[in-house]
């Protein structure tokens, strides 16, 4: 039997995995479709993702021992299975981080111009998150996990600041916008918002294996950032306007998070004070998590020593690569994240069906419901890659064409 606060600590563990920098991207991915139709995507990527999420932990079940995702892929797929899982692992948190240290950019930029005048370079700006908290990621688990609580308390502290204040500026006019057609253009990375898959594993050590809590313990944890992303959805397109200088057609135009429209469409000096927190917190808190689990990753795959010297070139090898892409991309945030959602279908829609269809217990998966519901979410996956390829190559362009022209 699971305790309460190992519970409750489950729920936690899943609500704070999911919520991220992903979050500040929604608002514009989604602005071309209006609220309405969003809602709609957003329970789709919902469901589809605690599906398969259900399908991780009957796998992670049926492995014995304490596997991760690539021991479960090389017991279950083989050699090739272990093989896409640890490309595709490597690519989703390295794009997830050129996201973080591009959408961090504006933070730090305006942060050092408001205290000290100076406007600083723009090839500085993307230096700024990996050298102020690339430390904590050298010194390890412990070293982040310090700094993390204080993160987590403030991005908790802002987003309820931002929630008592804004709901008095929405404009209910600007949530009746309706166009199903830029649907096709936010899915990507709707479904990357709501990727945890890879807490599982250690998820499922934590809870005793206690299979029944798990199960309730995704649910609610991922209902959490569900009412979240909607109260989010509601504040940002009920308040600032589609379109017009300060709107989030512009933001998309720039590449950066919904919080800098609002913040010069509002012009009031604590609700500016509380989205840049805001912003600064979901970054960090998501940068800082998202390259210690690649460090520890790369370490481990490539066996690199745990000495200063190791640790140091763990961090270059993270750090690095996302630099590079970050100064070739200038809409680095929202392209980036674009990217992770082919790379999330991959690894937590494509691969937890697949593992699920060579299950042989539980018996639903021998059913022909089952076996629908696999191909279905493998087809969905397939679908979403197919929109990133379209999405990059510029043909789903002419979908919001008569949004996004100068």
């Amino acid at each position: 039997m699971v305790k309460f606060n190992h519970f409750l600590g489950g729920i936690l563990l899943v609500s704070g995995t999911t919520i991220g920098a992903g979050m500040l991207a929604l608002p514009v991915l989604t602005s071309f479709v209006g609220f309405f139709p969003s809602i709609l995507i957003f329970l789709v990527c919902w469901l589809v993702m605690l599906a398969t999420a259900y399908f991780f932990l009957d796998v992670n079940f049926a492995v014995k021992g304490e596997p991760n995702l690539i021991s479960m892929t090389h017991k279950t797929l083989g050699l090739w299975g272990k093989i896409v899982a640890w490309v595709f692992y490597i690519l989703l948190l390295y794009s997830l981080l050129a996201a973080y240290i591009a959408g961090s950019v504006p933070v730090f930029s305006s942060a050092i111009e408001d205290i000290t005048g100076w406007i600083i370079p723009a090839w500085l700006g993307p230096f700024a998150l990996p050298l102020i908290f690339g430390g904590f990621v050298y010194l390890g688990t412990l070293g982040v996990d310090l700094i993390n609580r204080l993160l987590m308390f403030g991005l908790v502290l802002s987003y309820l600041l931002l929630v008592g204040v804004l709901p008095s500026h929405i404009q209910a006019e600007n949530l009746l916008h309706i166009d199903w057609a830029p649907s096709l253009i936010a899915i990507p990375v709707v479904i990357t918002s709501f990727g945890y898959h890879i807490i599982i594993p250690t998820l499922t050590t934590y809870m005793n294996h206690d299979k029944k809590h798990l199960r309730l313990t995704l649910l609610i944890g991922s209902l959490v950032p569900l009412v979240i992303y909607l109260l989010w959805q509601v504040m940002i397109l009920g308040i600032v306007p589609l379109e017009g200088k300060y709107s989030l057609v512009h933001a998309w135009k720039l590449g950066v998070p919904s919080t800098e429209p609002l913040v010069m469409m509002l012009q009031q000096k604590w609700i500016g004070i509380g989205a840049r927190f805001f912003m600064f917190f979901a970054i960090v808190t998501s940068f800082l998590g998202v390259s210690l689990s690649l460090s520890d990753f790369l370490t481990d795959g490539l066996k690199i020593k745990k000495s200063w010297e190791g640790r140091l070139l763990a961090c270059l090898l993270v750090f690095v690569p996302p630099l590079f892409f970050v100064f070739i991309y200038q809409r680095g945030f929202i392209l980036a994240l674009q990217y992770a959602g082919a790379f999330v279908a991959v690894l937590l829609i494509f691969l937890p069906s697949m593992m699920a269809w060579k299950l042989k217990t539980p018996k639903f998966y021998q059913t022909k419901k089952a076996k629908i519901l696999m191909l279905s979410l493998m087809l969905f996956s397939a679908f979403v890659v197919v929109l990133v390829l379209l999405q990059q190559s510029g043909v789903l362009k002419p979908l919001i064409s008569q949004y996004v022209q100068a």
